[in-house]
């Protein structure tokens, strides 16, 4: 069965952090760009999206999108730079298709 739980990080336009849970990556950014995704979020695009991970459930990816949305601002960039890694390149080629 295919990984279909995401939890993404977004950078905003006045570069704050957008952490969130989706089951479809692309519509969802699409969501965001367009003004009618989180009310976080609105306004405060473009955006760039700077993590994401698959999750075999959605268990799963909701506790880790809950960890991640608890950690300071310090905590969340090391993070990024700790798991960028191959998989963004991944799902950002997704995201083109």
């Amino acid at each position: 069965m295919e990984n279909n739980h995401f939890v993404y990080m977004l950078r905003c336009n006045d570069d704050t952090l957008y952490t969130g849970y989706t089951n479809h990556l692309k519509s969802r950014i699409e969501k965001h760009s367009a003004g009618k995704g989180a009310k976080y979020t609105r306004g405060r695009g473009p955006f760039t999206l700077v993590y994401c991970q698959s999750y075999d459930s959605k268990t799963k990816a909701m506790q880790m999108e809950y960890k991640i949305k608890k950690m300071s601002r310090v905590e969340k960039e090391a993070w990024i730079a700790n798991h960028q890694g191959g998989m963004l390149d991944e799902y950002t080629k997704k995201l083109r298709t």
